[in-house]
């Protein structure tokens, strides 16, 4: 198909200029001032940013978690993703502890295959990683999955030993992969949770109050410094905190090839979400849990100086009905996890361009650039270009809307509840083009599951030229820009 967008505003990382751009099958074939040229579908973006579509390196799309699953399928969560002006995906495969890495690929791609809507890639969640199965790494990254996850949190399901984390770093170094790190402590926080269960502190706040920001920070600091001596890049995800940030920060003032994304609920939620009488604020239990609202200038200033590089969402939706009721009694059982694929871009240039605290190019760096570059599949996504995928956003920056799980505009994700109900905010998606298809028509889906492919990603490209075997080809890989003068 092919398809001209007449008079955008086209909005990249770096560019902000008035054109038209004629997509040609799945690529981006011109871009020009007035075009005159022949095309089975003409849009007219007259008033509107004409953005790349958004990548989302942070989902959790039908995940085992607590003896239940994540509510949303590759094909809900896709749709309400594109919806929301998303059209890549990152979401995390898992290997069983004990199992090979790639089964749990195997497993991901049966999912993922014939029902995603929009693109999709994987990273790789290790649970365990004996010397002999050391290699599937780079088996894995032959594969296209070029980033791995590993846990400080959940003993006895998911925490990797200081020995694993090392090891797979070490050999992600010389792989030209990256290591992705929930940092947290999750020993001493077991601790605290036993303490005060035993207590007869069951309710869904304690969830928070047993995962103090000093345990993030350690988390933090522990996995910077296992990189540093790895010598390898890390990606710290869901930083929620003013705490962990300043081990960021220090470890990137030494050198270490360090990233670190946040998410919109640690950005415009708080701590007093959990004040909330009865079980309603179980909606809040997730992981970092939410902090006390100082933190969220703080990390505002993060992303406007280099020190955060992506806003991610960690998409990982539990119902209220059936599933959040689980830990109705204690507080442990409570799924972690909540939703927030399909609002990431309206929320994000809300709080962010239209309040000042970002400006337009940034806000397409983080919620698209930066993540492409970083896993492996910028200039391919993440920026509009001639050659780029054609994933086009036509965004409305006047359009007002109101969040709510009650209006079929703004919720399509399958999950009973919204994070940010009657939130308000204005700059809503109105069109999405996923490689070359139009798949949301000004509000409404016209796309078909399994019209998504998977990415197969090349190695690495935040920081460094990987040290990448011979005949590699991937991402952009320029030199991190360095930490900004603090405001």
């Amino acid at each position: 198909m092919s398809v001209l967008i007449k008079n955008g505003r086209v909005v990249t990382a770096v560019d902000d200029y008035r054109a038209d751009i004629f997509v040609d099958g799945e690529r981006v074939a011109l871009i020009g001032r007035d075009l005159e040229i022949a095309a089975e579908r003409v849009i007219d973006a007259t008033g509107r940013l004409v953005i790349p579509g958004g990548v989302d390196p942070h989902t959790h799309m039908e995940m085992p978690f607590g003896g239940t699953e994540s509510s949303d399928t590759f094909e809900t969560g896709t749709r309400a993703a594109a919806f929301g002006g998303t059209t890549c995906i990152v979401d995390f495969a898992m290997q069983s502890r004990g199992a090979s890495t790639l089964e749990g690929l195997d497993t991901w791609h049966g999912k993922a295959a014939g029902n995603a809507a929009i693109d999709y890639a994987f990273h790789m969640i290790i649970t365990d990683l004996p010397e002999r199965r050391a290699p599937e790494m780079r088996r894995l990254a032959d594969e296209g999955v070029t980033s791995y996850k590993l846990f400080m949190a959940y003993p006895g399901a998911m925490l990797a030993d200081d020995a694993t984390i090392f090891r797979a770093m070490r050999r992600a170094g010389e792989d030209g992969t990256l290591v992705c790190m929930h940092a947290e402590n999750g020993v001493v926080i077991d601790e605290l949770v036993k303490a005060a269960l035993a207590a007869g502190h069951v309710e869904p706040k304690y969830h928070a109050l047993t995962r103090p920001t000093r345990l993030e920070a350690e988390g933090a600091h522990r996995a910077l410094a296992i990189a540093e001596v790895a010598r390898a890049p890390v990606y710290i995800v869901h930083l929620s905190c003013y705490d962990a940030l300043t081990e960021l920060r220090r470890a990137q003032e030494r050198g270490v090839m360090a990233h670190a994304e946040t998410c919109p609920h640690y950005l415009l939620l708080d701590a007093g979400a959990y004040d909330e009488p009865g079980f309603g604020n179980a909606r809040y239990v997730l992981t970092p849990p939410l902090r006390e609202k100082w933190n969220q200038d703080e990390l505002w200033r993060g992303l406007r100086s280099n020190d955060l590089d992506v806003i991610s969402t960690d998409h990982c939706p539990f119902c209220m009905r059936e599933q959040k009721e689980l830990g109705r009694g204690d507080f442990s059982r409570i799924p972690n996890g909540g939703p927030g694929v399909e609002n990431r871009m309206s929320l994000i240039y809300h709080h962010g361009v239209n309040a000042g605290r970002i400006d337009v190019n940034r806000f397409v760096e983080l919620t698209s650039t930066a993540p492409a570059r970083i896993f492996g599949m910028f200039p391919r996504k993440g920026t509009i270009a001639v050659g780029s995928d054609a994933d086009i956003v036509i965004f409305d920056p006047q359009r007002e809307v109101t969040i709510s799980s009650s209006d079929p505009r703004t919720h399509h994700m399958n999950v009973d509840y919204s994070a940010y109900e009657g939130f308000e905010v204005r700059g809503f998606t109105e069109t999405v083009i996923s490689r070359g298809r139009v798949i949301v028509d000004k509000g409404e889906y016209v796309g078909r599951p399994g019209q998504g492919q998977y990415v197969k990603r090349g190695p690495y490209g935040g920081a460094y030229a990987p040290q990448a075997a011979a005949g590699w080809t991937g991402a952009d890989s320029g030199q991190r820009r360095g930490n900004a003068p603090e405001d």
